[in-house]
């Protein structure tokens, strides 16, 4: 007796199946490709973009507007732009000597300085950083606030674009006008005015490392009245600046 013939209808199924996971699979493949396109152009868009414009704004002064409304206090952004030759030379040897001794000669990443601060973070709870001035400038401009292996690799990308397109003069600059160094004030003219009543092109020497010193946490440390901590900190970065060499920007 003839054996009927098997249908082949799960061997179908199977191939149908088969083509259906292959196409989702290539459609994920574009969008992905499409946001990663997407996200290179734009940061490189906005990074050349603030070469030549001046951030008007950054996530960390906006949260802490919020902050301050959730606490019952009035919002408050105080800021004032001063372009380089406006910032007191002094001030600017004092950011280099508290921050990123080596800020004019490396590429935006002390490997040195990160290999002490994981050694040192390993044995204590108290954690501290080893970014340079460029690394935060990165963070302040285009950056939320906060500890994340996704936010420290964006830190890092802006980081390389930021030493390619920009100079080290303007690195300096944008990050003396948009790191916070109080409550509701950003920047050095802000600082300035609120601590010493004078414009930054005037600040001397003790002066400047007296602001230098609260970079760490502006919101609970203060330049007109230091702690014996800080007063040790101030005289430590008077010594830096002394030994730094001439800065060439």
């Amino acid at each position: 007796m003839a054996k009927k013939p098997q249908p082949r209808t799960s061997k179908k199924k199977n191939n149908s199946k088969g083509i259906h996971r292959n196409g989702i699979v290539r459609l994920l493949l574009r969008i992905v490709k499409l946001v990663m396109i997407i996200f290179v152009g734009s940061s490189l868009f906005v990074v050349i973009l603030y070469r030549f414009v001046n951030p008007p704004v950054t996530w960390l002064m906006i949260q802490r507007g919020f902050e301050r409304k959730g606490r019952g206090l009035d919002w408050k952004i105080d800021k004032r732009w001063v372009d380089f030759d406006e910032i007191a030379d002094p001030m600017k040897r004092a950011a280099v000597a508290a921050e990123d001794q080596t800020f004019l000669e490396n590429h935006g990443f002390d490997f040195h300085a990160i290999e002490k601060a994981i050694e040192k973070n390993s044995k204590s709870k108290k954690l501290i950083g080893g970014s340079t001035i460029t690394q935060q400038t990165a963070k302040n401009v285009f950056l939320w606030p906060g500890r994340s292996f996704v936010r420290k690799g964006l830190e890092a990308w802006f980081t390389v674009l930021i030493e390619a397109f920009w100079s080290k003069k303007r690195i300096m600059e944008v990050y003396l006008n948009v790191i916070e160094m109080g409550d509701g004030i950003y920047g050095i003219e802000a600082a300035s005015q609120e601590y010493f009543h004078k414009p930054a092109s005037q600040l001397t020497k003790r002066q400047s490392a007296a602001i230098a010193v609260i970079f760490p946490s502006p919101l609970r440390w203060s330049a007109t009245k230091p702690t014996r901590y800080l007063q040790h900190r101030q005289y430590l970065i008077l010594k830096n600046m002394r030994r730094l060499g001439p800065l060439e920007f």
